[in-house]
């Protein structure tokens, strides 16, 4: 595949904070943490990293030093590129520095609920001044609003920028149609780590995961393993961690992943509202099932 360097595990990465700043050196710790555990590219300012309460400046610095601390071991993905202003979309793009991105991740539009044909408008205009290639970004449970299978197709038939897509839908429906029909240098990655050893058994290329800040290591691992048809380790790998997602979203994401990474010592688990720290109660559950991981990979 032309695009074979997203094939694999991408890892939506945290934005850590510290007295209500950014962590930048623990951003540096993480991107090591992650490319020691095989990770094959890194995603940053998705919405794992918390890019809609940052302000522009703190944006690109994450980014800045997100490509620094990489040095080019690994492919870089922007994932602030998503919005419901198309017009304003594409004069951000027109006026940014892409040095160091090797693609960007973007969402369809949230909150305005356009059509299937406002959505490939939309993605068409981002195409004509988008020096990078772009990697699709479908995810209902956040844009209130579903990229059918057929609007990614013929976005991926138009433009050969349009690499690839994360599809976050949860559906293997959907996912399988997408699969069955993309021309073949386009990719299909999930966004849900619960089913992204599913999607990979149906054809699919990987995942842009948000348990591989954790467990970067072990959930590649998994991926490697399915992309190579030994269903066997992929299976142990993914049951391994599997207990843990429940309480990785419990009270949505970051918060889950944020604490799972203060237990593992990378910052604390401060996030910047609307969102709120994870609640007592809810903190222990989850250092338990992470203790539980710990402790079969230790045995």
């Amino acid at each position: 595949m032309k695009h074979s360097q997203f094939i694999g595990t991408g890892v939506a990465m945290i934005t850590p904070f510290k007295n209500g700043a950014v962590d930048y050196q623990t951003i540096e710790r993480i991107v090591e943490y992650l490319i020691e555990g095989g990770v094959n590219y890194i995603v940053a300012l998705g919405s794992t990293g918390e890019t809609a309460t940052l302000n522009e400046e703190e944006s690109r610095k994450v980014l800045d030093v997100v490509i620094s601390a990489v040095n080019k071991r690994v492919p870089v993905v922007a994932g602030n590129f998503g919005g419901n202003n198309t017009l304003e979309l594409c004069k951000k793009i027109e006026g940014y520095d892409f040095t160091g991105i090797d693609a960007i991740l973007s969402s369809s539009p949230a909150y305005v609920k356009p059509s299937q044909e406002g959505i490939y408008k939309h993605f068409m205009e981002m195409e004509k001044v988008s020096p990078v290639p772009i990697i699709l970004y479908n995810v209902p449970g956040r844009t209130r609003s579903n990229m059918e299978w057929y609007t990614t197709i013929r976005l991926a038939e138009a433009s050969t920028k349009f690499i690839g897509v994360k599809e976050a839908t949860g559906d293997l429906i959907q996912a399988t149609r997408i699969i069955n029909n993309k021309p073949e240098d386009f990719f299909v990655t999930s966004g849900d780590d619960e089913v992204a050893l599913p999607m990979v058994a149906c054809g699919g290329d990987g995942v842009i995961s948000v348990i591989g800040n954790a467990f970067p290591k072990e959930f590649s691992g998994m991926i490697k393993a399915a992309l190579k048809n030994d269903f066997v380790e992929a299976r142990r790998l993914n049951k391994l961690t599997y207990d843990l997602h429940k309480w990785l979203y419990i009270e949505g994401n970051p918060v889950g992943i944020k604490s799972a990474m203060q237990l593992l010592g990378f910052g604390n688990n401060d996030v910047r509202l609307p969102l709120s720290n994870m609640s007592a109660s809810n903190f222990l559950e989850l250092e338990k099932a992470l203790r539980a991981v710990m402790s079969n990979l230790d045995s």
